[in-house]
Order: C-alpha cells, then sequence, then structure tokens
C-alpha cells in the first residue's frame, strides 16, 4: 500500500506532462495556421488573437526550469510546422532557422514565467511587452528574421492594418497578442481576476476600436499621377541549370516584354525579377572572361537598344574591388541595374542578405560552417550600403529586393530619401511553395501601409502584383504561370508617422519589458541574498 501514492505521482505527473504536451502541441498548430499555410492560403487571421493562449497557459502549469524545455518544444515545432518550405532553398537552413527559433524559445519562455513570479497579479502585463519586445529584437542583425511575426497574420484585414501608418506592424501585434496572454491569466484567476483586473480588457476593447474607426476612414489612394509598371513572371527559378537554361529564360523575358509592352505602350517602367537574368552583365561587358556567357548578355544589349520604356533587371552585379585581403577580386552584389536602352542609369544593391544563404560574416570565426555553406553551392553576395532611389520619367522608386521588403526599416529609409513607388523584385520559385510566396506577400503589403506609398512586386512564380498605399491588392498575376502584369500605381507623397519615427514602438515594447524586468529581478535577488532562499 505504501508504494500507492508514490503510483499515483507518477501517474499525475505523466498526465500534466502530457496535457502541457498537447498543449503546446495546439499552439504551435494555431500559430501556423494563422499565416499563410498549404490549407488557406491566406491564413486564417481569426485564430491568431488566440494562438498563444495555449503558451500562457501551460507557463502557468510549468516550473521555470520546465518553462526552458518547453519554450524550446514551441520553438521548434511552431516553426518547423510555418515555414517547411525554407528547406527546399537549402535543408541546412532549415535546420538552422528552427534551431535559432529553439533557441529563442527556450530563452524566452523562462522570462515568460518569471515575470509571473516576479508579479504574481500583473505578470500578465510583463508578458505581454516581453512576447512583442522579443518579435521586435528577432528582427535585428546577422540573424534578423521577419517571418512569423504576429501583426503579419492580418495582412487581408484592412481596417485592421491601417495603424502600421502609425505604429508599423508592431501596433498590429500588441492588439492581436493581448487577448492570448489575458485569456490564459483569466483562466487561471477566474472571477477573482476578472475583477481585480477588468480594466486591462476595457482599454484593449478601446484601442481595438479605435483602430477599427481609424481604418475605417474614408481615404482616397487616387494620387495625382499613376505609375504605369509592366512586371514580368517568367515562372522559373533562374539559378537552375546552365548557359541554355539562361538562354531560354531570356527569350521568354523579352517574349513577355514585347507582350506587356504591345498592350500598353506608354508604360513608364519594365520590371524583370530578382535576379533574372544571371549571367553578370556589367562584368561580361567589361572583362568578357566567359566566351559561354557573355553572348547572353551581348543578346541582352541589343534587345535593351530598342527598347523606349526603362527596364529594371535582377542581376548579379559584379564589380572589381580590393578585397579584405587587399588584392583585386571580384566582388559580387545582388542587385538591379536600371537600364534605358543599353546604358545603366542606377544601380540597387541588397543591404539586407538572407543569413547563412546569401551571407554569412563569420568565415574566420566560423571556418568549418562556412566551407559547409560553401560546399552546399551557397552563393555569397557583399551587401549593399546605399538605400538607393532611382527615376524612371518623373517617378522616383526604391527597390528592395526579396527578402528586404520584410523589413520596415528599409522601405522606410527608401521612403525617407525620396521613394515615391516601392518597387520589389523576388525569386521565391526554388520553394515551389505557395504558401511561402503568399507569407512574404503578407509581409510586404505592411510596406505600402507604413509609409502610404504604392507597391509593385515583380516574381519569378508569384505573388506578382500591384498594391495601393492602403494595402489593397489592386491586381495580382497568376502564380506559377509564364505571365506578365501591366499595373497602374498610384503616386502618392503623403507622410507617416511610422515614417517619421519608424519602429520606436517595437523599441519602446522591449525597452518597456527589460526595464519592468530589471525593476522586479533586483529586489528578488537582494531577497535571495538575504535569505539565502530562492524566489
Amino acid at each position: 500500500m505504501s508504494k500507492i501514492p508514490g503510483g499515483v505521482e507518477k501517474i499525475s505527473t505523466l498526465k500534466s506532462f502530457l496535457i502541457n504536451a498537447a498543449a503546446v502541441l495546439g499552439a504551435s498548430l494555431l500559430f501556423a495556421g494563422s499565416f499563410p499555410n498549404p490549407l488557406f492560403p491566406e491564413g486564417i487571421p481569426v485564430l491568431a488573437w488566440a494562438a498563444y493562449l495555449p503558451v500562457f497557459w501551460t507557463l502557468r502549469r510549468a516550473g521555470l526550469g520546465a518553462s526552458v524545455f518547453w519554450g524550446a518544444l514551441y520553438g521548434f515545432v511552431s516553426y518547423s510546422l510555418f515555414i517547411p518550405w525554407i528547406r527546399a532553398f537549402d535543408p541546412l537552413a532549415g535546420t538552422v532557422v528552427s534551431l535559432v527559433q529553439l533557441c529563442y524559445m527556450a530563452l524566452l519562455f523562462p522570462l515568460l514565467k518569471l515575470a509571473l513570479i516576479l508579479y504574481p497579479r500583473k505578470g500578465y502585463l510583463l508578458q505581454w511587452l516581453l512576447w512583442l519586445g522579443y518579435e521586435y529584437l528577432r528582427t535585428l542583425g546577422f540573424l534578423g528574421f521577419s517571418y512569423g511575426i504576429t501583426g503579419y497574420t492580418q495582412w487581408r484585414v484592412l481596417p485592421v492594418i491601417q495603424i502600421a501608418s502609425v505604429f508599423g506592424v508592431w501596433g498590429v501585434s500588441a492588439l492581436v497578442v493581448f487577448p492570448s496572454v489575458y485569456g490564459a491569466a483569466l483562466c487561471a484567476g477566474g472571477r477573482e481576476f476578472f475583477r481585480r483586473e477588468r480594466l486591462s480588457p476595457v482599454l484593449w476593447a478601446a484601442f481595438l476600436a479605435l483602430t477599427v474607426a481609424f481604418g475605417l476612414v474614408p481615404r482616397d489612394y487616387a494620387g495625382e499621377r499613376t505609375a504605369k509598371v509592366a512586371l514580368i513572371q517568367q515562372n522559373t527559378d533562374p539559378w537552375r541549370g546552365g548557359a541554355a537554361e539562361y538562354r531560354q529564360d531570356l527569350r521568354t523575358l523579352i517574349r513577355l516584354s514585347r507582350d506587356a509592352l504591345a498592350g500598353t505602350p506608354d508604360t513608364d517602367l519594365v520590371v524583370w525579377p530578382e535576379t533574372a537574368f544571371v549571367p553578370r552583365i556589367y562584368w561580361h561587358i567589361n572583362y568578357r572572361d566567359n566566351d559561354t556567357l557573355y553572348p547572353l548578355v551581348k543578346d541582352l544589349m541589343e534587345f535593351l537598344k530598342t527598347q523606349g520604356p526603362p527596364y529594371l533587371i535582377g542581376n548579379d552585379d559584379a564589380r572589381l574591388e580590393v578585397d579584405a585581403s587587399g588584392i583585386w577580386a571580384r566582388t559580387d552584389y545582388n542587385g538591379a541595374l536600371l537600364f534605358q536602352g543599353e546604358t545603366i542609369r542606377g544601380v540597387y544593391r541588397k543591404m539586407r542578405l538572407v543569413p547563412f544563404t546569401e551571407y554569412f560574416p563569420y568565415a574566420k570565426t566560423f571556418p568549418r560552417l562556412y566551407r559547409i555553406l560553401t560546399n552546399a553551392n551557397t552563393h555569397f553576395w557583399k551587401p549593399g550600403t546605399e538605400a538607393a532611389v532611382l527615376s524612371a520619367g518623373n517617378i522616383r522608386f526604391s527597390a528592395p529586393i526579396c527578402f528586404e521588403d520584410s523589413f520596415g526599416s528599409l522601405s522606410r529609409d527608401f521612403t525617407r530619401n525620396g521613394a515615391e513607388l516601392i518597387v520589389n523584385l523576388s525569386n521565391d520559385a526554388w520553394s515551389k511553395s505557395l504558401s511561402s510566396q503568399m507569407q512574404h506577400l503578407s509581409m510586404a503589403v505592411f510596406r505600402a501601409v507604413e509609409n502610404r506609398r504604392s507597391l509593385v512586386r515583380a516574381t519569378a512564380s508569384g505573388q506578382t502584383c500591384a498594391v495601393d498605399p492602403g494595402g489593397k491588392i489592386l491586381a495580382m498575376a497568376e502564380p506559377f504561370t509564364e505571365t506578365f502584369l501591366s499595373a497602374e500605381a498610384p503616386i502618392l507623397n503623403a507622410r507617416t508617422l511610422y515614417t517619421f519615427w519608424g519602429d520606436l514602438w517595437g523599441i519602446v515594447f522591449a525597452g518597456a519589458a527589460a526595464v519592468v524586468l530589471l525593476i522586479g529581478t533586483i529586489p528578488a535577488i537582494l531577497r535571495i541574498i538575504k535569505t539565502g532562499r530562492m524566489i
């Protein structure tokens, strides 16, 4: 009989573990389902408003030490479900992203638990700040990654996302995350908690109502003029293959461009996607060191000579520069070259490169990892340094390349430098995934709203589209088809608060979380020193 209590305790422990595991796995499914996914290409935005409730509920049941495990599990599973397509880009990249999220959540979850320990009554508010601060901080630095920011789940809910023109995506995240935090606290505290903390949901509801009211205010996005843009979608991954494939792609790009101009001869700009033409145009014109690829560049130049409107072409922009060893060598940039006829009138070089697959600055520190990456046919570029603004006629535009339109700060810099239009060049063809392309689009839409600038995207396989300054998709080409889209984008020169102060609110959330956590931690540490007992 004496063994029964121990057995009951083990059963109870196992049951608790299984309940927590089910909650974490359920939260992972809700998270992935909120964003564009294989079953629902646009995502199910309503799921996001409760997606984290199982997470915060589990943290109220788990101990501080166990929270590390639950965080690691949630980080790995949620991102494995959310972006499985990334392994098509590079199996190593997929593993790295999941492991990075595992580490992030293994660090975040104990802080979320500590918030409840330090502030038994108001800890849920600190949890809210910590989550928002984490979302901002994870977009910074070499490992900066914007996929999975909560606010992006609402990309099709136009009345809600208009506040991005004030707060950026961080304001939308703040609205969406709060119900999960408060709901978990309500489940634990019941009526007593609600009586004590009823002001918080009232304030949240008031802000939500103001957000929707602000979003429903009629706005005229017609602009004083429009930009007529031909967006070319060749429906291939241009990096796959060699000279024969490059030639076929060039023929397709030329044919589609001619078809677009035949229908709209007064087009202001023709846009080809990211690295749509792979052979290095500037390099081969000046150095001609490859007899196989130079004829392709020559054929492109002959075509451009005959063209009236300017062409913006994604290309590996190689230049002869002094490298880190002091030796003159070829330096590659992921570039967008603006041609008027055969003359290069402007160049933009991608500044925010994809970590591990486009850029790895730690070759000397981690030589073995660097060799693994290079042996996996990773193509490294040097990052550009200038938020250049290009001109086509009387239209000033910026050209963020692929991954770059997932970062609000970059499009803000372009806008502050005078860009009237955002022209994105992307290649997501490698993913062979509609959900990948839709996730990318969901972030790009916010760049239009934040700065009240029209956005057009020319992509290798989709989503080629035009978006107005309010985030409404004006037109979109059929994905995974060889086609073009002729679109008219309204030109606005409005200035928004987001353009003025940028990601200030992300910084505020992160800073407030750190300060409140520190204020609670210092007295706790002093008590431990004084009493010799843990919290």
